[in-house]
């Protein structure tokens, strides 16, 4: 497996680990991780920290030529807010690990130039069905149902 979305998987099963909600994030710069991060909303009682925001937090202040080399790997597709933030900082590339359980705005970032592959990723898929399945009051609210 991709040594990335591996670490990705590894911060998702953090945030479960820590009562939170399993997705992981990991954004990479020249063959390097720069910033890694999970959903801290139930952890931080926050309502951005997703897994890409969190590890967009945790990359530090960045100049945009650094984002603009930069690929994002999330454990599931990207919400609104998340898909945002890409666009915003102008990063080029989202490996996503699975958008069974929950499909985003890939959409939107094809049509602003993404590269966007879909991995459909096992582990990633019986992360969030199990996860759902214990605790679906928990994920509609973190999705907005």
């Amino acid at each position: 497996m991709d040594p990335f979305m591996q670490a990705a998987i590894e911060e998702a099963r953090k945030g479960l680990a820590e009562g939170g909600i399993p997705i992981g994030s990991v954004i990479v710069h020249q063959g390097r991780i720069i910033g890694r991060g999970h959903n801290r909303r139930v952890q931080h009682g926050s309502v951005v920290l997703h897994g890409e925001m969190d590890a967009l937090e945790n990359a530090g202040r960045q100049k945009a030529a650094v984002y603009r080399e930069c690929t994002l790997y999330t454990t599931l597709s990207p919400c609104p807010m998340c898909t945002g933030a890409i666009l915003l900082y102008g990063i080029p590339r989202v490996v996503i690990g699975e958008n069974r359980t929950f499909m985003g705005e890939e959409t939107l970032l094809k049509s602003r130039g993404v590269t966007v592959e879909v991995t459909d990723n096992a582990e990633c898929i019986s992360l969030m069905e199990q996860f759902i399945r214990d605790n679906p009051e928990l994920w509609h609210e973190d999705i907005g149902e």
